[in-house]
């Protein structure tokens, strides 16, 4: 092989060699970041594929707050409250000022790592709306240029399926 072959030869091996470990350490990074998405159930029974978080995990949690569950700390900003949907409850401990659309018997979804098998320490909660939730401007913009529309009491109650 004559010596300028083997030049570009090193040159593609070594540019290859550069790519390979960029992407592989991509990957690894992005992996560290990545926040799974857990129901009560499945955090507790696991999810159906057999997958189960482990203590000290990220993850994100969503449900329904359960009435009566919520206990904020008179010294602090903390605040309890336990979240569940068909199954088991599981109690979520943040520490900060909670959002507007937050209260019992509303959706959240919980951002935090894993503390025991049925306990979640947030450092974020997010509130969720209901769907037919608007935002003023655009409510009135509707009401100036859109005839509301009419559903039935059938359309309302949708297919039942």
């Amino acid at each position: 092989m004559n010596p300028r072959r083997k030049k570009r030869l090193g040159l593609i091996l070594a540019l290859f060699f550069g790519v390979s470990a960029t992407i592989g350490l991509m990957l690894y990074a992005l992996n560290q970041n990545m926040d799974l998405f857990y129901t009560p159930t499945e955090l507790v029974n696991g999810k159906p594929d057999g997958t189960k978080p482990e203590v000290g995990q990220r993850l994100r949690i969503g449900g329904m707050v359960v009435a009566g569950t919520v206990k904020r700390d008179s010294e602090s900003l903390e605040v309890s409250f336990k979240v569940a949907d068909i199954g088991p409850e599981v109690t979520v401990i943040y520490n900060g000022i909670l959002p507007d659309l937050f209260r019992e018997g509303q959706g959240i979804v919980a951002q935090g790592v894993l503390v025991d098998a049925t306990t979640v320490k947030a450092h974020e909660v997010l509130a969720k709306h209901d769907e037919e939730y608007m935002p003023p401007e655009i409510a009135e913009a509707m009401k100036k240029t859109h005839e509301p529309l009419q559903y039935t009491e059938q359309q309302k109650q949708g297919t039942g399926q």
